[in-house]
């Protein structure tokens, strides 16, 4: 994996993680996501028409298929993402979707694309999961009330993860859609997909305005730039190398999670930081 790829996965990670928190912080449901997306759509509108005017990419129908479906993907996996910050912590339900989605996304890559990561590589993937799964915490904590159904959500998360991965590697690699215009296309769709919810809801969407405004605001525009960055890497390296390197970002959700949410357990989580330095150390010599 290029120094490059890694230099804008390992950014990527801090946007997202920041955006994590303050969505969990901001108890984030429909009528927020949708404002989220309307500033995330106002926001990149004038670098997309600037690509449309200047680079003149050719789009024909294929291109328009990619992005009605990665709505529909993107705007489930915010769905299952939000339901699961609601059922439990931040660090419990963070490292387990980012965990499983990049391990299922390897193995759709290896199968699909004939992605053939090195041995330094696979072992490196590895230990990120392995980091990941020690800073979900001690198993016994899954038996608490509502636990189960936290991580319901954050392995429907994963699964949802694994299929947009692919999915967008396949639009920005492939039918050479332009990774910002691919994106602020897919949030534009969304925020179409949610206004019929953000209608029927309007008083919720003025609360969530009044009360968490920054928070929108944050979302709205770290969760853009976040994914941006990783459809840029996606373009010049293999999804078996950029899926699991984003995970460094479970490292700083969990930490953000421990010291900013109150919700413990910091020096379990340095072991697991200590695996996931080690994978991305591999995944970089890979």
């Amino acid at each position: 994996m290029s120094f490059f790829a890694l230099g804008l996965v390992l950014i990527s990670a801090v946007f997202h993680a920041t955006w994590n928190l303050l969505a969990k912080r901001a108890g984030a449901d429909a009528p927020f996501l949708w404002l989220a997306y309307i500033v995330g759509a106002i926001t990149f509108a004038p670098f997309a028409i600037a690509i449309l005017v200047i680079a003149r990419p050719e789009l024909g129908w294929p291109a328009l298929v990619f992005i009605a479906v990665a709505v529909g993907l993107q705007t489930l996996y915010f769905a299952t993402l939000t339901a699961g910050y609601r059922a439990g912590d931040l660090s419990l339900v963070y490292p387990i979707a980012r965990a499983s989605g990049p391990l299922l996304a390897t193995i759709g890559a290896i199968a699909i694309f004939g992605e053939r990561p090195t041995a330094v590589a696979v072992t490196g993937a590895l230990a990120i999961v392995a980091g990941a799964l020690v800073l979900t915490g001690d198993p016994r904590a899954l038996r608490r009330d509502g636990a189960g159904r936290a991580v319901g959500f954050a392995l429907a998360t994963g699964a949802v993860i694994a299929l947009y991965t692919l999915w967008d590697k396949t639009a920005v690699a492939v039918v050479l859609i332009p990774p910002l215009l691919y994106d602020w296309s897919t949030v534009v769709g969304q925020a179409i997909v949610v206004t019929p919810v953000a209608l029927r809801h309007r008083d919720a969407v003025s609360a969530a305005w009044l009360g968490h405004r920054w928070e929108v605001i944050g979302v709205g525009v770290l969760s853009r730039l976040a994914y941006i960055l990783v459809l840029t890497a996606l373009v010049v390296s293999p999804v078996s190398y950029v899926a699991p390197a984003r995970e460094i970002g479970i490292l700083i959700g969990a930490m953000l999670g421990a010291r900013m949410l109150a919700e413990g357990h910091v020096m379990r989580r340095g072991i697991g930081a200590a695996a996931m330095v080690v994978g991305i150390l591999a995944l970089a010599l890979g």
